[in-house]
């Protein structure tokens, strides 16, 4: 370990003469006013992730100031750096098309430039799945840091929160329950600060997950964005970037097999977003450990929701704060967690836990004996009609739709959807499943939040609050409803999905774990042969490496050249 370069002398510009390559960076790196004791210390990298596009990070200045001090007292040199900020809202076509060029962008960052250790700073839906990705690959020692949750807001009396009650008030709307002024007025209360969703989302998925995975500090998940809580939190990340650095505790010490089991446990206890498989998937792919669906499955049966969010239960992100936080949830969920998995302290989960304490008496987190749901918040699904696998989350959906079969009601894509979905010539009933196609990976292409598919407006404005929907995208971890999502393989690769047509029966079973197309094989065949799918492709550009390159859901839809060349384990592992 003595002999491997550290701080400014790690990765030098070749010139072919390294003691003037060194010679070099010192000298431009002085032009910023350093000192040579500065430049001797141990150098921290961290990732700025700031954007005016990105009201989750508009906390990132004050963030940034506390993980220097955090550095620089622990006595390590502090060097911020920008990448790729990606946020749900403003990326189109989709924030998941963009996912992996962040993840690039931030892994050759941190092999470019030198630095012993790495923060890292997200808290929007994909860019802590895309950081942990690009630290997995690089592989130096890396800490997550969380910008934190929004603060709720207050409508008429009503406590609201971005994103579920976006979903609950649009809904109302286009179902004429509100008029044009309740919606505007609504519309400034949603989010009531800079920070993520506050409710169970994908942002507050993964800042669970990254806690649950021993990449943040203990506690890092839940302080709210503009509190002192999440600013100490920052502090406390940068001097423990620092003790990484020292000992040299590189992240494939933290992302093992055992990591990844305890992450899938705190998704399902959390009625976690259905993104998060994906991007765990993703993340564990980088790390040569393959997510094993079934194995998933086996864990949702013996893992219930504790934890009382909404779109699954009624608090916020906040509350869970103030009730302790992810030390609660582990403290119930301890006898089913992998103890042994180190974490980002140098200690394992289980003495983390211990160190914890007692806790306290508190109405957020639920023990075992009175569940939100009974189940993990997801189930797996297979059949004829998805043979790679599909994900429900049936703790946010209609438990008297869990068990149906019904009619197709076809939308051949997003733009066939978008045209139809509100006509009251759609001929559609309550009954029915309605299906979306071509929103998969490469069908949009970027897998967008489509998945969630409105009522339609003819149904809506006659009561109906839900309604069986397939497809092949995603949708966000806010949303609620019997939605069956990643359907592999998708539409725009030949998947069963693409030859669904309208009047065709499909069978929904949670209980049997089945999502199934009431055609025959041979019948699905003959409709092959007839109408032949031809997947998308780009002349150029980022979008032609997308779609040459980009992995289905069950893989993580990940660049299939990002993965790690060999596999060496799975999770959950068997037991």
């Amino acid at each position: 370990m003595s002999d491997t370069p550290k701080g400014l002398k790690k990765g030098l510009t070749n010139y072919g003469d390294q003691g003037f390559s060194l010679f070099l960076r010192k000298a431009f790196i002085k032009g910023a006013g350093y000192t040579d004791d500065a430049l001797d210390r141990p150098v921290i990298g961290i990732t700025n992730t700031g954007s005016s596009y990105n009201p989750c990070h508009g906390n990132m200045p004050q963030l940034l100031e506390a993980v220097k001090r955090g550095i620089m007292l622990a006595g390590g040199l502090p060097m911020d750096f920008p990448t790729i900020s990606v946020h749900e809202s403003f990326s189109a076509p989709t924030s998941m098309y963009l996912r992996n060029l962040m993840s690039m962008d931030t892994e050759e960052l941190v092999r470019a430039q030198p630095m012993d250790a790495v923060v890292l700073i997200g808290g929007c839906d994909k860019t802590v799945p895309a950081q942990l990705m690009g630290a997995a690959s690089a592989g130096i020692p890396a800490i997550q840091l969380i910008t934190g949750s929004m603060l709720t807001g207050s409508h008429r009396g009503e406590r609201v929160g971005a994103c579920t009650d976006c979903r609950r008030y649009w809904g109302k709307y286009r179902a004429d329950e509100i008029d044009d002024q309740e919606i505007a007025d609504v519309n400034n209360q949603l989010v009531a600060s800079v920070g993520t969703c506050s409710v169970m989302g994908t942002a507050s998925t993964m800042a669970c997950v990254a806690e649950a995975l021993g990449m943040t500090v203990p506690g890092g998940a839940s302080p709210p964005a503009v509190t002192a809580d999440r600013i100490r939190i920052a502090e406390q990340t940068g001097a423990q970037a620092v003790e990484l650095a020292r000992q040299g505790l590189t992240i494939d010490k933290i992302l093992t097999p055992a990591a990844f089991e305890n992450a899938l446990r705190v998704l399902l206890a959390i009625g976690g977003s259905t993104n998060g498989i994906v991007h765990l998937t993703a993340i564990a792919g980088r790390m040569g450990i393959d997510i094993d669906l079934a194995g998933l499955d086996r864990l949702g049966r013996e893992t219930p929701v504790l934890l009382d969010l909404k779109p699954s239960g009624q608090h916020y992100m906040e509350d869970f704060h103030h009730a302790g936080g992810m030390a609660t949830l582990l403290r119930e969920l301890k006898p089913l967690l992998r103890l042994e998995a180190l974490t980002v302290t140098g200690r394992t989960l289980g003495e983390e836990i211990e160190r914890a304490g007692a806790g306290f008496k508190q109405d957020v987190v639920r023990s075992f004996d009175r569940p939100i749901y009974p189940q993990g918040g997801l189930a797996v699904l297979r059949g004829n009609l998805a043979p790679g696998g599909a994900i429900i989350k049936q703790s946010a959906a209609d438990p008297k739709l869990m068990e149906h079969e019904g009619r197709a009601v076809v939308f051949e894509n997003g733009a066939d959807l978008a045209a139809r979905i509100d006509s009251d010539d759609l001929d559609v009933t309550a009954d029915d499943i309605l299906v979306l196609k071509n929103i998969g990976p490469k069908g949009a292409p970027g897998m967008p939040e489509a998945g969630y598919i409105q009522i339609p407006r003819k149904l809506a404005r006659a009561g109906v609050k839900d309604i069986v929907r397939v497809s092949d995208g995603r949708m966000s971890g806010t949303a609620f409803g019997t939605i069956v999502l990643h359907v592999t393989p998708e539409a725009a690769v030949g998947g069963p999905l693409a030859h669904v047509r309208n009047g065709d029966r499909i069978r929904l079973s949670v209980k049997d774990r089945e999502i199934a197309l009431m055609v025959s094989d041979e019948e699905l065949a003959k409709r092959a042969a007839e109408n032949p799918v031809v997947e998308p492709t780009a002349e150029r550009g980022y979008r032609k490496l997308f779609l040459q390159t980009v992995t289905q859901a069950d893989q993580g839809v990940d660049f299939d050249f990002l993965r790690a060349v060999k596999t060496t384990g799975k999770a959950p592992e068997d037991r």
